[in-house]
């Protein structure tokens, strides 16, 4: 069992229900609503059509949700399947309720260009800024499961990672359960970064050596939805605020 899931799921309010559950191509949206009517959507990564037809408790499109306990659906990020395990996700991320002061909008191909400037980089997933960031850091590994040209296969991570002084991490790791791994692989004195649409806005990640969590909120759930079912890619999202979350000062 993840730490780290175990110390995010102890935050979430137990009173919320499940109302909507979608697997797009590329997203995972669920909408959850207190007893007082407020609704909430949360979104994750969604593993890949193959591995949506590699099972058969979910399909692409709307679902009806396995329990109108959110909660409880929240759990199924714990699942041995990916599909599963991001449904859970995305009831996560709907449940939790960021401290709004302490969000910014960083953009997070600046923030590496910044913090990488004459560094060794590695970033766990291929990113879209990977081009513009190559230029500006002394050293750049890109690690994919699926690794595209120029990228190194996820098992050189234990070789790559302890080299790295920035760290930049899919929270796409929370679905296949290989985050708390990553981490500890992660020198102490190396600045991590953890993105992406999936990416919890919880500072209980600050507990486990991450200092920069860069993710989004769902502040228009219908506009989103249509993003999710039009399959767009996350640059061309709508009804989503990107956002930032560090550290409180001391």
């Amino acid at each position: 069992m993840s730490p780290i899931l175990e110390r995010i799921l102890a935050t979430l309010p137990r009173d919320w229900q499940t109302r909507a559950l979608y697997i797009g191509v590329n997203w995972t949206l669920v909408v959850v609503q207190n007893p007082l009517g407020q609704q909430q959507a949360g979104l994750a990564a969604t593993p890949g059509p193959e591995r949506v037809a590699a099972q058969t408790q979910f399909q692409l499109g709307a679902n009806p949700p396995p329990s109108s306990d959110a909660l409880a659906l929240a759990q199924s990020v714990y699942a041995g399947d990916p599909v599963e395990a991001a449904v859970g996700l995305a009831t996560l991320n709907a449940l939790l309720q960021p401290d709004l002061a302490r969000l910014a909008q960083v953009d997070a191909a600046d923030w590496l260009a910044a913090h990488g400037q004459g560094r060794k980089v590695a970033l766990v997933g291929h990113f879209p800024f990977v081009d513009e960031l190559r230029p500006v850091v002394a050293q750049l590994w890109v690690l994919e499961l699926s690794p595209q040209p120029g990228d190194f296969s996820a098992a050189a991570a234990p070789h790559l990672i302890p080299q790295a002084d920035v760290v930049a991490i899919t929270s796409s790791t929370l679905i296949n359960h290989t985050l708390d791994g990553l981490l500890a692989l992660v020198r102490p004195e190396a600045k991590v970064m953890l993105l992406g649409p999936s990416t919890p806005l919880t500072p209980v990640l600050f507990d486990f050596g991450v200092d920069l969590l860069s993710g989004v909120q769902v502040v228009d759930i219908e506009a989103t939805l249509a993003s999710v079912e039009a399959s767009v890619n996350f640059r061309k999202m709508q009804g989503v605020r990107r956002v930032t979350l560090e550290p409180a000062p001391f």
